[in-house]
């Protein structure tokens, strides 16, 4: 028996998913009426998806659904869509959770992640502080609002960022720690901040790019409020500098084909997992085919983190014969239990569309991650939806 094989038989069945028509009403549930029930990959167009979940990372379910939240495609969206489900198979539209009109954030409204705290339930999503069209300065910023209902109405803590680090910042993440300490992780954008490495170097000897901009995983103490931070950021994970580096191959991927000058560390999720510190992250062209995750641990939230050298754990399988590609931007989440894992993130098949994806997590015994996916076969909905 292989280790997938083993995995599956001895942790469970895979996670739930959905395609959604353009009123919100599900055109497709496989095997809805057999046993087991089953879902399939891919869904409905649903960027930066974010699963409703503690900020310890369990599922949550309220009024007996579980809640997405995510990146709309809509052009009339000034904030953030929600939907719902029972059984992830089939998805039901629930409308405007977060209406930003007429506050600070004003544009780009990007990767909303929602939690519930105390019978709160919080948002905190990216987005931009000026009016698009944008000229010679992107200010995106975090912010964060508050709900009595995971389908909203959410209204802002403030209305103002969380915080202005002074560079541009987008992806917010929330983690709660044992002993209550609340952190953030975000990413700084690549805009205006060119960095040095050999990649660089090399590249521009190939008349390629001038330069290569940059995005970094950033973390930092939140208030307990989450109205501000408490302290100075500290950087997480950033690209290798080196080229002999081990993850200097897959996350250069997009710079070195001469498809962009830019590379980007992104989409990060902080969990805490058997006494270890876990950071997932998106690296690549967030537009392109090479978009991929990889993860790094530590023994404390802020670090230092050590990337893991089974990277990527996720990433395009068009080229070995499947049809999905640009897979990123994911989040961690764990049944009630914490004894089945799932990542939840978006990936492209046919067109341009960030469509949603949802595929079951593993850690063996060695704390070594994996991810069972990207997966468009049926898999069994999530055991927590059954009991």
């Amino acid at each position: 028996m292989n280790r997938r094989d083993f995995h599956r038989q001895t942790l469970g069945a895979a996670l739930g998913a959905f395609v959604l028509g353009a009123t919100g009403a599900p055109v497709f549930a496989l095997d809805s009426a057999a046993q087991p029930l089953k879902y399939r990959n891919p869904n409905g167009v649903a960027a930066d998806p974010s699963v409703l979940r503690k900020p310890t990372g369990e599922v949550v379910k309220f009024d007996g659904k579980y809640w997405l939240y995510f990146t709309s495609e809509r052009g009339d969206v000034r904030g953030y869509e929600v939907r719902s489900t029972v059984d992830f198979v089939e998805w039901k539209d629930e409308g405007i959770a977060f209406d930003a009109t007429g506050t600070w954030a004003r544009d780009a409204f990007w990767a909303p992640e929602g939690y519930e705290i105390d019978g709160k339930f919080y948002l905190f999503f990216s987005a931009q502080n000026a009016d698009f069209p944008w000229t010679t300065a992107e200010k995106f910023n975090i912010g964060v609002a508050v709900a009595d209902s995971p389908r909203g109405p959410f209204k802002l803590l403030k209305d103002e960022p969380i915080f202005d680090p002074g560079y541009p910042i987008i992806d917010a993440n929330l983690f709660i720690d044992d002993d209550g300490t609340p952190y953030l992780t975000y990413s700084r954008c690549c805009y205006q901040h060119a960095v040095e490495s050999e990649l660089a170097a090399k590249v521009r000897a190939e008349g390629k790019f001038k330069e290569i901009e940059e995005s970094w995983v950033y973390g930092v103490k939140l208030t307990k409020d989450f109205k501000n931070v408490d302290g100075d950021p500290v950087v997480l994970l950033r690209p290798p500098v080196k080229l002999d580096d081990a993850q200097a191959e897959w996350e250069s991927r997009s710079v070195a084909s001469g498809e962009v000058n830019r590379r980007w560390t992104e989409g990060s999720a902080l969990f805490k997992l058997n006494g270890k510190y876990y950071v997932t992250y998106s690296a690549n062209f967030f537009g392109g085919d090479w978009y991929a995750v990889g993860y790094a641990t530590a023994d404390a939230p802020l670090g230092p983190y050590t990337k893991a050298a089974n990277n990527p754990i996720l990433e395009k399988n068009s080229d070995k014969g499947g049809i999905v590609r640009g897979t990123g931007h994911g989040n961690v989440f764990f049944s009630p239990d914490r004894s089945e894992m799932y990542y939840v993130y978006h990936a492209r098949t046919e067109g341009h569309d960030r469509k949603l994806f949802i595929d079951r997590m593993f850690v063996d015994a060695k704390g070594v991650l994996t991810v069972d996916g990207p997966s468009v076969d049926p898999r069994p909905i999530p055991g927590f939806v059954k009991k």
